[in-house]
């Protein structure tokens, strides 16, 4: 600060007699600029009145006692006496005063506005009644999207009604009979809706390296009175309710820990609650990675740990993820459903801005297999609890199940897994630099459920099954990161290929085949930016079943996409 003072005293100098008329009108300019340059902050509210007062009473204070100090020293080294008013100056060649001038002009403007700025940000001037701190800890964000979905059936697929339940409905609405014809899939009729999604959130800094966070938005419910349920994989609100209110819930709530050294690397991640999905899903970086395995719209009820440790700089890292999610809790059973997953991975970049990300997970399900009443009769009304807690509380299209209990006139009331799942789960991406400010990715990912034993299936399922185990996606998206402003865009396809039991229907991807297992086929897809913070994507979607009777459909999807 002695500088700056040094230099506001220069520039206000002028109000101090001088020896030379043509170094008063100098300095006079130099002191009208920096005045008019305080009035015209003032003015911009950007330094309130009174501030300026006191910055041009301090630096005259700073003036004259500079005079004095001056004056002192002088006396000191036995120089006569100047009279009053009198101030020397030695003499100063003419290329050292213009250049003095200059360098003041330049670098007193930057610091007062530097300083002036730093002010008003800390006491908030011109922010009528200040608003108190821990407002300052909250976030405000959130995203709506509004959404054109045509669905297109194949011709000669299996007559509607027909051949594929829907074990969802059969469950939810108290059997197959119940169910009518809600107990099948929709394989014949073309279906054009409109889906809507908002989502809001609450990030709030509760101390140091702690955030909670609390997100809401729209659902997919279906069934209606006391059989309503909830669709895991989707957030969307599809349109046409005869005007009636959407469902707005909380779709995450969690505490999440980040512990950073003193380089800042962030070596530890805790988090808790209903957490955002905590492993690396890779195959595609664009749009939320994979969905393989687990919906991009899927959350986690439960906790997460992930470790990491640099190897020489922060460019180079091994991680490690481990979580515990309770599926199903019951008071009634004695076999709660868990879910329990580990994964190890590497995060490698190279000297000329590639990347590389590769990770290798193991997810195991507990009590998540189907118990069959074995009561005589096996209806559901003699089950015992743990068989009726065995029942699912979703399922999409594709896993292999078993009947759970009959009703009365022994037709098929519930249904369940007929096979465990222990998932081995292995992807990659890279992403290639050499298109800056455009970037090349390049996806791989491959699951297998080893958990699943053919013998043990069939008896359960009372049907001959094939080992349908093994999935794989592989994914190229080209163009911007992130479409966030106008022009900006990118373009993406993928070709994918899941059979029945390799991975766990309910958390998989909801949009390719409408959701589920057992479907192989491609996507294409694009997103442009249309102005700030509003995007268009287009999604062209075309699956077949790999077993079973032909059960093919395309869908296109059309968003308009906005982030505030």
């Amino acid at each position: 600060m002695d500088n700056k003072k040094q230099l506001m005293t220069l520039a206000l100098c002028g109000m101090v007699g001088l020896a030379q008329a043509g170094e008063k009108e100098e300095l006079l300019k130099l002191r009208n600029t920096t005045t008019n340059l305080i009035k015209e902050l003032v003015k911009q509210h950007v330094l309130s009145e009174q501030a300026a007062q006191d910055m041009i009473r301090r630096a005259e204070a700073d003036a004259q006692a500079q005079v004095a100090e001056q004056t002192a020293n002088k006396a000191g080294k036995n120089d006569p006496a100047p009279e009053a008013g009198e101030v020397r100056v030695p003499y100063v060649p003419d290329f050292i005063k213009d250049e003095l001038r200059q360098q003041v002009r330049s670098e007193l403007r930057a610091d007062v506005v530097k300083d002036v700025m730093q002010e008003a940000k800390t006491q908030k001037w011109g922010v009528p009644d200040a608003l108190p701190e821990w407002i300052s800890r909250f976030k405000l964000s959130g995203d709506l999207r509004l959404r054109s979905q045509t669905e297109m059936m194949g011709q000669g697929n299996a007559t509607f009604g027909s051949y594929y339940a829907n074990f969802q409905n059969i469950n939810q609405l108290g059997g197959l009979t119940a169910a009518g014809l809600n107990g099948y899939l929709n394989t014949n009729q073309d279906r054009q809706r409109f889906r809507e999604r908002l989502r809001l959130v609450i990030d709030a800094d509760v101390t140091e390296g702690l955030k909670a966070s609390v997100r809401m938005a729209t659902a997919t419910v279906s069934g209606g009175g006391n059989n309503l349920w909830y669709d895991p994989t989707s957030t969307n609100q599809t349109l046409g309710n005869y005007s009636g209110q959407y469902q707005f819930l909380i779709d995450r709530a969690f505490l999440k820990y980040d512990a950073v050294n003193k380089d800042g690397f962030k070596w530890l991640t805790l988090t808790g609650g209903r957490i955002a999905n905590p492993w690396f899903v890779g195959g595609g970086e664009f749009t939320g990675g994979s969905e393989l395995v687990w919906d991009t719209d899927l959350n986690f009820e439960g906790f997460a740990a992930t470790a990491r440790k640099a190897l020489g700089n922060n460019n180079h890292a091994l991680f490690a993820t481990l979580g515990a999610f309770p599926l199903q809790e019951s008071a009634l059973s004695s076999g709660n459903k868990w879910l329990y997953g580990s994964q190890a991975g590497v995060d490698w970049g190279f000297a000329n801005h590639d990347q590389l990300k590769m990770a290798v997970a193991f997810y195991d399900y507990e009590n998540i297999k189907a118990k069959p009443n074995t009561n005589t009769p096996a209806t559901c009304s003699t089950n015992n609890a743990n068989n009726s807690f065995s029942v699912p509380q979703f399922m999409q299209f594709g896993n292999t199940v078993a009947i759970i209990c009959y009703d009365g006139n022994n037709i098929p009331q519930s249904y369940g897994l007929a096979s465990d799942y222990r998932i081995v789960n292995a992807n990659a991406s890279y992403d290639f630099a050499m298109f800056a400010p455009h970037h090349l990715i390049v996806g791989a990912d491959y699951a297998k459920n080893v958990g699943f034993d053919k013998s043990s299936v069939q008896k359960l399922a009372n049907t001959t099954v094939g080992d349908n185990t093994n999935a794989w996606q592989v994914r190229f998206d080209f163009g911007w990161p992130k479409v966030s402003r106008a022009h900006q865009w990118n373009v993406f396809s993928l070709y994918k290929y899941v059979q029945s039991d390799a991975v766990l229907s309910a958390f998989t991807d909801s949009d390719f085949h409408l959701g589920g297992t057992n479907a192989k086929g491609w996507v294409v897809g694009a997103n442009y930016g249309l102005m700030k913070n509003v995007w268009a994507t287009g999604r062209w979607l075309s699956t077949d079943v790999i077993t079973g009777p032909k059960y093919s459909n395309d869908v296109l999807q059309l968003d308009l996409n906005t982030s505030f």
